[in-house]
């Protein structure tokens, strides 16, 4: 059998001419450029393959098995995998005669891939990766089988098959998404996942979570499917998908991966180009003109493509958490539940408790889930000496948000200040506590109360830096959410005085467009109906019927617009004075503390009785009859939330000034209703002039919306920030040294002037500098005088030889 197929392998004989020998690869290159002209040469190629397969087939059935696969005859193998390789290469020009190759070559692959040898199944799955890249196989029928070829063990196979699923899945959805297509390839995948192989399910999550990656596939069933294999059989399909749900962009690292992701390296590598200075000069002050101008316009492709890549980071980089599968959970509070119920149950590692622990926190962060039984369960791990103990605080920091009732988070909240920040507690200890309660808080800020927030400020007069600054910034979390808990030396100057936290379940519904009184006080001429305390102004009734164009009280604008006025101002005299008593005795109990507004109090109870005859009208009611009533009373100003309420019982005028409405001043600006698109863009205008004042106000700090802290990860090495770890007494001599390894040996000022090579100095310079023209004259002739008289003197002085010599 052997001595059969020897001579088929080495060479083959052209039709015509019996005394031409051609080898395989040499036949191959002329039946592409000639495909009619060896039509004979293929069907005996065709029928020597079959024959091949039978014979490895027979060899099969002797079971004589080895290590290596099937005790077969190497020839044999080696003239099969050759065959399949020539006749994949040619079957694009023959697809009459090759009709049935491609099926029978999955067809062999698919039944004894498990008992070939290495080298043959890596020539029939070459061979096969070629009938697929020639679109002569649908990805559809081999995908199967080239994820089973990748649970085999062997590696070069199986980096083969997955580099070939993803490319060319990827090749299909390059220009435009076939959905079809992808929703029976998803199906397979997904059935494979659900598997209880483990091999298989390992290669479906991991080409999954690539595609996913790769932004091929980011798709809500897909995110659903990876994050289902969290509920797997196996732990170690749990694992991974616990890994890759944590952080999804570095799953390329894990070593059952292949080098697939080489080609957007490169990509990436190639636009990380570096401009400099050399370069800039090249393009525009060497060379010719024309030369010059490709080097500009190399230049200016060079700078495009890093202004892309720049752009495209930065995409990424604000849209990571758009792209992760945590974000497109159909069922995120059950799959919490099921994986939280898990957690309880299981018999893991620590690790993978932890890893359990932060994706149960992120998905509760990042859809704002009620999950109560969460936060007991992690009160059991926060202690100082507890393993990892700042990625479970970074889970527990995760996991609350503005939607958890604040008695749910209490006892976690207190079991960090009792374990954490106390005078007995090391540096780190503290710190971390501090940081942790101020995250917390900027999530939760009703969890605070006075007396422990005023205990944890102290912590500011620390000598540690660490402590010290973390305190700081619990001061400056409360001085914008909530001032008045802190003492009055600790408020500084906040931008909102009066601001306090919303209750449990508050929320703030708009009446009306966002940011439309900005433009009403810029029309208004910067708001002159509005003081400085953001109180509206006092305008008595003489001035508001006068000035058409001014700001108009509510009050006045209801009355004057046809409104009843009964409500507003009252028709019983004795009820209306007792109403203006109240409102002064309110207004002199809040002006105790400003000294400006008491004096206007003070001017006010001296007035006259023909001013205040003055400051009263004579309304007509239905009947005809005359009433006197205040048309003005003092500026109101209250106190507290309680007297706000009990003023807007009784006046209509002050339950709106409580809820904010401003009717006189909408029905001056807008006739219609309707805002234009120049009135959107100066609102978006006047509203970064706010933001920026705001922020040169608060020096740059600003506190993130509900939603921006829910899409925030929270990172465990910022919990620790500003820690410095105290040095032996070995570390600091070794930083010493290394600080006079760097310093040099000590040498004199003159030395190493001497040594200098940054060029002449200014004292050589004065040395080298052009004399005036006189002046070098003048040396020219005295130096010609001293010549001539040392000649004189040397001729008179001379002599003679000496006699003792």
């Amino acid at each position: 059998m052997a001595s059969s197929g020897a001579p088929m392998q080495d060479s083959m004989s052209a039709s015509g001419r019996a005394s031409e020998k051609l080898s395989l690869p040499v036949l191959q290159s002329k039946m592409k450029s000639d495909p009619e002209g060896y039509t004979s040469e293929l069907v005996l190629i065709y029928n020597q393959f079959k024959s091949s397969l039978e014979l490895f087939e027979q060899q099969a059935a002797l079971n004589f098995t080895s290590l290596s696969g099937i005790a077969t005859d190497p020839t044999v193998a080696k003239d099969l995998g050759d065959r399949a390789l020539f006749l994949a290469h040619v079957t694009p020009f023959y697809h009459k005669q090759l009709a049935q190759f491609p099926k029978e070559l999955a067809q062999f692959l698919k039944s004894s891939a498990r008992s070939l040898p290495s080298g043959l199944r890596v020539h029939v799955t070459q061979a096969l990766i070629l009938l697929s890249n020639r679109k002569l196989v649908d990805i559809v029928e081999t995908l199967e089988l080239f994820m089973e070829l990748q649970s085999l063990g062997d590696r070069v196979l199986r980096q083969l098959a997955f580099s070939h699923v993803i490319h060319g899945i990827r090749r299909m959805n390059q220009k435009h998404k076939n959905d079809p297509k992808n929703r029976a390839l998803q199906n397979i995948l997904f059935c494979m996942l659900q598997q209880e192989d483990e091999a298989i399910a390992k290669r479906a999550l991991i080409t999954l979570c690539d595609f996913h990656r790769r932004k091929v596939w980011f798709d809500d069933r897909t995110a659903n499917a990876i994050c289902m294999a969290c509920f797997h059989v196996s732990s170690k399909i749990m694992i991974a998908a616990l890994s890759f749900l944590l952080d999804f962009e570095k799953i390329e690292n894990d070593d059952d991966t292949d080098d697939s992701g080489s080609e957007d390296d490169l990509e990436t590598q190639q636009t990380q180009i570096v401009v400099n200075k050399e370069s800039i000069y090249k393009a525009k002050h060497k060379g010719t003109t024309s030369s010059k101008k490709k080097k500009k316009a190399k230049l200016q492709r060079v700078i495009r493509s890093m202004k892309k890549q720049q752009r495209l980071s930065s995409e990424n980089s604000n849209n990571s958490n758009y792209f992760s599968p945590l974000n497109h959970l159909k069922d995120a509070q059950g799959f919490a539940e099921k994986l939280f119920s898990r957690l309880q149950t299981s018999n893991e590692k620590f690790e993978v408790k932890m890893m359990m622990l932060k994706v149960i926190s992120r998905t509760v962060g990042l859809h704002r889930l009620i999950l109560l039984n969460f936060y007991p369960y992690l009160q059991k791990y926060i202690q100082p000496h507890q393993r990892d103990v700042t990625s479970l605080l970074a889970a527990a920091v995760q996991a609350c948000h503005d939607m958890v009732p604040p008695d749910a988070v209490e006892p976690l909240f207190k079991q960090v200040v009792n374990q954490f920040v106390h005078d007995r507690s090391r540096t780190e200890a503290i710190s971390v506590g501090l940081n942790v309660v101020r995250e917390i808080c900027l999530r939760m800020p009703l969890l605070m109360s006075e007396d422990l927030l005023q205990d944890l400020v102290l912590y500011k007069k620390s000598h540690e830096k660490a402590i010290s600054s973390a305190a700081r910034s619990l001061i400056t979390l409360f001085r914008e959410v909530c001032p008045s808990l802190l003492i009055k030396k600790d408020r500084g100057r906040p931008t909102h005085p009066k601001a306090r936290p919303k209750a449990f379940g508050e929320v703030q519904v708009a009446s009306n467009v966002p940011g439309v009184e900005l433009l009403e006080q810029d029309d208004d001429g910067s708001g002159d109906d509005i003081d400085e305390d953001g109180r509206y102004s006092d305008l008595s009734d003489d001035d508001n019927e006068n000035d058409d164009v001014g700001p108009i009280e509510e009050g006045d604008s209801q009355c004057e617009s046809g409104g009843s006025s009964d409500d507003d101002f009252v028709t019983d005299g004795d009820s209306g004075e007792d109403d203006v008593q109240e409102d002064e005795e309110v207004s002199d109990s809040d002006n105790d503390n400003e000294a400006a507004d008491h004096a206007d109090d003070i001017s006010d109870e001296y007035k006259s009785d023909e001013e205040l005859k003055d400051s009263t009208t004579l309304l007509e009611s239905d009947d005809g009859t005359a009433k006197d009533v205040k048309s003005k009373a003092q500026k109101r100003k209250f106190s507290d939330f309680d007297g706000q309420l009990n003023a807007a019982g009784k006046s209509l005028r002050a339950l709106k000034k409580l809820a904010g409405e401003k009717v006189g001043n909408a029905a001056m600006d807008t006739n219609d209703g309707i805002l234009s698109n120049e009135d959107f863009q100066r609102i978006k205008e006047l509203k970064t002039k706010e933001e920026a004042k705001i922020a040169l106000a608060q020096h740059g700090f600003k506190i993130p919306s509900s939603d921006q802290l829910s899409t925030k990860r929270v990172d465990a090495a910022k919990l620790e920030a500003n820690i410095r770890k105290k040095l032996t007494k070995d570390q600091k001599l070794a930083l010493v040294r290394a600080g006079r390894e760097e310093r040099g040996k000590y040498q004199s000022r003159t030395s190493i002037k001497k040594k200098k090579t940054g060029g002449t100095s200014n004292q050589q310079k004065e040395h080298k500098k052009a004399m005036p023209l006189a002046a070098r004259r003048s040396k020219i002739a005295k130096g010609r005088v001293e010549k001539k008289k040392k000649q004189q003197r040397s001729g008179k002085q001379f002599r003679g030889r000496k006699a003792w010599k």
